[in-house]
């Protein structure tokens, strides 16, 4: 009967005297881990190649949902503090046309600790200065600094006269402090030009012009409540209800909060959308290394019954295979998650987007979970091959 074959140095079954000396410390005092790292060296392109595509799709997903997070932090931050605004108009059932003093006192009273109530008059008008004119949104506030700043200096904390013009319709009829501006036929000093404003919110400064409450007749069109926080904003709407619409629906009552939540479950959405997107090239990686595991195992067939031959167990033949997958994990998906954590860092560098939505404990989730699953997919994909292996009876093995 033949001798089996002498194993190749370096292999798996070698007495590792090529080696031996590297034993001593790190990741050799772990045989099954030792003897893993030392095969995918055997195979080095095709490792590096497995490990890449690893690398790769973790890259991917990660970056698709670190960006997808960065967008809707940046989204939110963008909107400002619309999120504490409530606007309180006259029901269209009752048909009314404006606010009763009985429903401001209650809207004043819902907001008392909660934030600031603002009676507004709003109309439309026409606006002329110097020969030309232009429409526009005419307010009537007494306090105009809970809505709206100035570019130069404060607003009053109450409007007494003059008015305040907002920065389109400056620029369209070329007015500035001191000058002169027409609204309806009334001649009004402009005291100040509002600073503009890319907020969503009905009350709009850009197109605005502000006059103080005494240029106004009739009840008010509107309450803005400026509350503290969102939840302050939720509380005062919930107050408002039960004080004015216990019976029939008085008031219409528009929190702007709602708008932000519904803009935050299409960007969550959209963020589970990139990274479902992003794990299809994860899926393809784990395909490259079922790949990977099936061929090398084929090819060491003999080296494997070789092993079953001299007396290693079943489990340590698979507990070594699958050593060769998690490593080829760990490194592709460490690889794909510093590269993840770069792009990200670039896009700060090279975008308008700020530090403090890019460090944010999700996006170091995102890193961390894409190392994870960069292992998770390695050792799913390696598990079958090294089944089959390890359960190959040695004769056969050693047959090829």
């Amino acid at each position: 009967m033949a001798s089996p074959p002498d194993p190749e140095p370096g292999s798996a079954v070698d007495g590792g005297a090529t080696d031996q000396a590297g034993m001593n410390g790190g990741i050799w005092r772990f045989p099954a881990l030792a003897l893993a790292w030392r095969n995918l060296k055997r195979n080095r392109l095709r490792s590096v190649l497995a490990a890449l595509g690893i690398a790769i799709g973790v890259f991917v997903i990660v970056v698709l949902g670190v960006f997808g997070t960065v967008l809707q932090l940046s989204a939110s931050q963008e909107l400002g503090g619309i999120g504490n605004q409530v606007i309180v108009s006259p029901s269209e059932e009752t048909q009314a046309d404006a606010l009763t003093p009985r429903q401001v006192q209650g809207v004043e009273r819902a907001a008392v600790g909660r934030g600031t109530a603002v009676p507004v008059y709003v109309e439309n008008g026409l606006v002329s200065a110097g020969g030309g004119q232009t429409p526009a949104q005419v307010y009537g506030i007494d306090n105009p600094a809970a809505l709206f700043e100035a570019q130069e200096r404060a607003l009053p904390a109450q409007h007494r006269g003059g008015a305040f013009v907002g920065p389109s319709v400056a620029n369209s009829l070329d007015l500035q402090v001191g000058g002169t501006v027409d609204v309806d036929g009334q001649s009004y000093r402009v005291v100040g030009v509002l600073e503009s404003s890319e907020d969503i919110t009905p009350i709009q400064p850009n197109n605005a012009i502000v006059l103080a409450e005494r240029e106004f007749t009739g009840g008010y069109d509107q309450a803005v409540v400026v509350a503290d926080s969102p939840n302050d904003a939720t509380a005062v709407a919930t107050d408002i209800r039960e004080r004015l619409n216990v019976r029939t629906e008085q008031v219409d009552i528009f929190e702007l909060s709602e708008l932000l939540d519904t803009i935050s479950e299409f960007f969550t959405l959209l963020n589970r959308f990139l990274i479902a997107l992003g794990s299809v090239s994860l899926l393809v990686a784990g395909v490259s290394i079922l790949n990977l595991m099936l061929m090398s195992t084929a090819e060491r067939r003999g080296e494997i019954g070789l092993m079953r031959a001299v007396g290693i167990h079943r489990e340590s033949v698979l507990r070594l295979l699958l050593a060769e997958a998690t490593l080829l994990g760990a490194i592709g998906g460490f690889t794909g998650a510093v590269l993840s954590g770069i792009a990200a860092l670039l896009l700060w560098a090279v975008t308008p987007v700020g530090l403090d939505v890019v460090l944010v404990w999700r996006n170091g989730a995102y890193l961390f979970a894409g190392f994870v699953f960069g292992i998770t997919v390695a050792l799913v994909s390696g598990a079958y091959p090294a089944w089959k292996a390890a359960g190959e009876r040695p004769v056969e093995a050693l047959r090829g």
